[in-house]
């Protein structure tokens, strides 16, 4: 920096991950600049010169991240730098970053240049975009810039708001978010599950979310925006979003950002996001976890676990067409009713777990055998039949079985995940006892459950999250715990021991956490389960249905073989 002062010089802040300063990746950009007679620095040599403004419109989740940004708060400050931030095809961590650093550098009319770069070597579109940018700094080079702060400050959800605003929430899960709307309705608030579940809310993602982000993100972002663009019947003054925010190091910490910046780029900013998290990410004053909805949400999401257990191992058998269906129907009625009743009776829902589990065993069945088929993978493709082109429905059309892990075993490992925590990475010892005693507490709620279905005799009852973390750690460590993480193994684990060998990995394209603890230990189960037939999908805004259904189909001829030869 004292040489380009020195020297009336320029320089270039080369930001890229730690691998691009291998010459192999970077394919000599570097070089490339330098040969212009411009100073070449990394982000890492002169980011502990700038200072985040925050709070920022993104969830910070990384180093390389928070180097990052401060590296472009120093750029945007000095006249004298400039950045250009490499990107590899297929890094969706990077669809949060860039569009971070380019808000904070041209908020300031300063100039942001992206490279893609991957194992194609010929930089000659570098070389183009790298010239356009010198060209452009010596245009701009005596005009005046004015400095513009970039922090980000969200609306915030107030007490007030809770009485009249209505809370649009994206639907994950419609057998379970039935049940939860009216559960939470009932505690004060005014919530929407949105039904807009066709192709233009993927087109709508496609425009408002940066594409390299993953498949559930454009999803979720394009059900709201296209709700909300799109219902002319919504007072946008009187609207808010609601989101669910893990924390941890998946893209998906960063819905809430996506949200929050696609509402900005339609001129909606005025709409408060609130975040649904028990780390205190974000807090509304209108927004208040009382005893009364936090059971009323574990009891939704228990009743909706088993209606899609006793669902899907019913309707492929049912003697009468359409009579699983007028049972769920009728049940979930009668559900809805007892979670929107001010006295909440647990007598009265282990009676109603153990009526609903019965009524479903004695319906009528045909005396046949059907291949079972799990269907384990990201959370959000896993459950939304939009995400994964109506998976269930196809399986069953195709004469089988589909088996769906409980939506409660993903919150249970979120908690299991505080003792590893806990142990290796210098966590707070209480948050590992709370998150124990939340485990006990879900567990001893849906005891009842687990009972009728291990005496029923056609549903197998749900797994144990310590058993799948036993399980799991044979094949990947306790501490992959990034989106799905070693749950993800222990599901697949479950499911073999559990009688279903045949397998659909459901998987967002790009989604590096799933390729390791998903599509990564196929090959090693496989090893040691002789009959285990898995196969991985990806799902993606422009993957093939066909070769989808194709590759679905090839499992299936398996599952059908075996079967026939009692595999």
């Amino acid at each position: 920096l004292k040489w380009i002062k020195d020297n009336n010089s320029h320089g270039i802040v080369l930001a890229g991950r730690p691998y691009h300063v291998d010459s192999e990746v970077h394919h000599g950009i570097p070089d490339l600049i330098q040969s212009y007679g411009f100073a070449v620095l990394t982000e890492d040599a002169i980011s502990h010169l700038g200072k985040i403004e925050r709070p920022i419109i993104v969830t910070d989740q990384w180093m390389y991240h928070t180097r990052l940004y401060a590296c472009a708060n120093l750029v945007k400050n000095r006249d004298d730098l400039d950045l250009i931030q490499l990107n590899s095809f297929g890094c969706g961590l990077d669809a949060v970053t860039t569009d971070q650093v380019a808000d904070i550098l041209s908020g300031s009319s300063k100039i942001y240049t992206l490279l893609k770069i991957d194992e194609v070597n010929n930089i000659g579109s570098a070389r183009i975009r790298i010239r356009s940018l010198i060209s452009a700094i010596n245009v701009r080079k005596d005009k005046t810039r004015v400095i513009m702060p970039s922090n980000y400050n969200r609306v915030i959800f107030t007490e007030e708001m809770r009485k009249t605003h209505t809370i649009l929430a994206p639907n994950m899960s419609p057998i379970h978010f039935d049940l939860l709307e009216p559960a939470v309705n009932s505690c004060g608030y005014n919530v929407k599950i949105l039904q807009n579940n066709n192709r233009n809310v993927i087109d709508t993602g496609l425009k408002f979310v940066n594409n390299d982000a993953c498949y559930p993100s454009l999803i979720v972002v394009g059900q709201i925006m296209d709700e909300l663009l799109n219902d002319k019947t919504l007072d946008l003054n009187h609207i808010a979003i609601m989101m669910t925010q893990t924390g941890g190091g998946c893209r998906a910490s960063n819905y809430v950002g996506f949200i929050r910046r696609a509402l900005r780029k339609a001129h909606l900013e005025h709409i408060p996001v609130v975040s649904i998290n028990y780390n205190g990410m974000e807090k509304n004053p209108g927004l208040t976890y009382s005893l009364s909805l936090i059971t009323k949400i574990c009891y939704a999401i228990i009743f909706g676990d088993i209606f899609m257990r006793v669902v899907y191992a019913t309707r492929p058998y049912e003697k009468v067409s359409g009579s699983t269906n007028e049972l769920h129907s009728k049940w979930k009625n009668k559900c809805i009713k007892f979670l929107t009743s001010k006295n909440l009776s647990f007598f009265k829902f282990n009676k109603l777990c153990k009526d609903i589990i019965n009524d479903f065993d004695n319906l009528e069945r045909i005396d046949i055998v059907k291949p079972k088929v799990g269907i384990v993978g990201e959370i959000l493709v896993k459950f939304s039949s939009l995400a994964n082109n109506n998976i269930v429905e196809l399986l069953e059309k195709e004469g089988a079985e589909a088996v769906m892990p409980d939506l409660m075993d993903f919150m249970l490992y979120s908690l299991y995940n505080s003792n590893f925590k806990s142990k290796y990475l210098g966590f707070e010892a209480a948050s590992k006892i709370i998150s124990n005693l939340a485990i006990s507490f879900i567990e001893f709620i849906r005891s009842a459950a687990r009972h009728a279905l291990r005496n029923s005799k056609h549903f197998n009852e749900q797994a144990n999250i310590k058993n799948l973390a036993h399980m799991a750690k044979k094949y990947v460590s306790i501490g992959n715990q990034t989106g799905e993480g070693w749950f993800l193994t222990g599901e697949m684990l479950e499911l073999i021991g559990s009688g279903v060998p045949n397998i659909v990995c459901t998987q967002p394209f790009g989604c590096l956490p799933n390729h390791i603890v998903g599509k990564g230990v196929i090959k090693e189960l496989k090893k040691h389960y002789k009959d285990a037939n898995i196969v991985a999908i990806d799902y993606d805004p422009g993957a093939s249905e066909v070769n989808q259904l194709n590759r679905i189909k090839l499992m299936l001829s398996t599952a059908f073989s075996n079967l026939k030869n009692n595999v």
